[in-house]
């Protein structure tokens, strides 16, 4: 069994996607950013860095994991799924995985703050995380033009990328104008754990999809 503490913003969707997809039974730990229990001692014992998701494996030990990528990985080894076992196939998945820890999140998360969160609307901050995640998701768009997934086959790089492009519109970025992102963007919405993933935990309130922008802020 798998604790999940986590809440609802893309990087926690992450985790709570993929559980869904590996049919691993896990329980869930809702943690309110609002009120900072990510940076209670219970929770920095946990993840010294005050950031959700973290899991604790607890058939392992009590193992306890923290960083979305890293957890994706762990699980998705503890399994044998959405990550190939040969060394092209899996490097091919980290690689676009790593596109998204390192770009995708980074950027949309910043032009969440600016664009929704920041109490000054900074016009070049936010046409300089707007305009670099549309840069970001076209990367996507072509890669995505010759391939049904990512990385061969449907893999956590798919899960990872997906739980932020889908998030676009809340970033102000549009992407009409990039079909093959939009098609794959639907195809994974067709996947039943996916979709079931996103709704976990259950957010606060349905004004909008909860951006990482606020996670930011309040974590």
């Amino acid at each position: 069994m798998i604790d999940l503490h986590t809440s609802p913003t893309p990087n926690g969707h992450k985790v709570s996607v993929a559980l869904e997809e590996l049919g691993l039974p896990y329980t869930l730990k809702p943690v309110n950013l609002m009120t900072g229990e990510q940076k209670t001692p219970e929770f920095l014992a946990m993840n010294p860095n005050g950031r959700i998701p973290v899991i604790v494996d607890r058939g392992n030990d009590d193992f306890v994991v923290f960083e979305s990528g890293a957890i994706l990985i762990y699980l998705a080894e503890q399994t044998g799924k959405l990550l190939p076992k040969d060394i092209k196939g899996r490097s091919e998945v980290l690689q676009w995985l790593m596109f998204q820890m390192g770009g995708v999140g980074p950027m949309m998360g910043q032009a969440n703050v600016f664009t929704r969160y920041f109490p000054e609307k900074i016009q070049p901050a936010i046409d300089r995380y707007q305009n670099e995640s549309k840069r970001l998701l076209t990367v996507l768009n072509t890669r995505l033009r010759d391939h049904e997934y990512l990385a061969g086959d449907f893999s956590i790089a798919d899960i990872a990328n997906w739980c932020w492009a889908r998030t676009h519109n809340w970033s102000g970025v549009d992407i009409s104008d990039l079909p093959n992102l939009q098609r794959w963007i639907d195809l994974i919405y067709a996947r039943p754990a996916c979709t079931r993933g996103i709704e976990i935990p259950p957010r606060p309130d349905a004004d909008a999809v909860v951006s990482s922008g606020r996670e930011m802020i309040t974590k």
